[in-house]
């Protein structure tokens, strides 16, 4: 169960953030805004309180706070991205964290790791290797989530950005695949949520105590995993996806 998430309002600046995603256009700054209040509706819905930190201009991506750490049951975890321009986000997260757990580790070079690419499942976390995590900052992950009685592996990825972009854990033993994980047999044994190609980008969904929230408009995607036994909330993020952006990645939850 989650207790808590962590947002950060968009800035102005994220109209220049990174993306592979050019043919959808660039992002809106004032409807950006709307849906990421929409998002944190969301969030609350499912029965968490929310703590809004103020934009951060310096990093256009900096709303997509998912990267920069991981919150565990036994400790938090500042991490290195991928993205050199995304670096300097760290430092803005630091002491947020430090204000909610009393263990704090840290990724360093030439380790490099990014939330995106870290799947929770239970005490197990699976770490994909990207263009944006290495085997070295998974390496140090898996040390740090042993020292806390956890433990780690990982996958390599040759699709997707970040591991999340094709998965979600929906508790249960059920877990949304699509694309380059369908049938793939490190996951064989969770009872699989297969999302059609046409409907990949909500394969980045998360699980709240219960409910699931998604991208709006993907009705195959709503109707699997409502038949699944989880209440669906949509909420709209196309603005984020423009950067390659979704559902998971705009919050820390814990």
């Amino acid at each position: 169960m989650f207790s808590n998430a962590i947002v950060r309002t968009p800035g102005k600046s994220i109209v220049e953030g990174l993306t592979d995603s050019k043919e959808l256009g660039t992002p809106n700054y004032e409807q950006a805004i709307i849906q990421h209040q929409s998002y944190i509706d969301s969030l609350k819905k499912c029965g968490i309180d929310v703590l809004v930190l103020e934009p951060c201009e310096e990093y256009p991506d900096s709303t997509f706070l998912e990267d920069v750490a991981l919150i565990t049951p036994n400790c938090a975890i500042i991490t290195h991205p991928g993205a050199h321009s995304r670096r300097g986000e760290v430092k803005e997260i630091e002491s947020v964290l430090r204000n909610r757990s009393n263990n704090i580790e840290a990724i360093v070079a030439p380790g490099a790791i990014e939330g995106g690419d870290i799947m929770m499942v239970g005490n197990h976390y699976y770490i994909g290797l990207s263009n944006r995590t290495n085997l070295e900052g998974a390496r140090q992950i898996i040390k740090i989530l042993n020292k806390y009685g956890m433990s780690g592996s990982t996958i390599s990825l040759n699709e997707n950005l970040h591991l999340k972009t094709g998965l979600a854990y929906l508790e249960n033993n059920n877990l949304v695949v699509s694309g380059e994980f369908i049938h793939n047999a490190i996951f064989e044994r969770y009872n699989s949520i297969e999302i059609p190609k046409i409907e990949s980008y909500a394969a980045n969904c998360i699980w709240i105590n219960g409910s699931v929230i998604i991208p709006t408009g993907y009705p195959v995607t709503k109707e699997k995993i409502m038949n699944a036994g989880y209440l669906v909330i949509e909420t709209d993020v196309s603005e984020f996806q423009k950067l390659d952006g979704g559902i998971s990645c705009l919050s820390l939850r814990y």
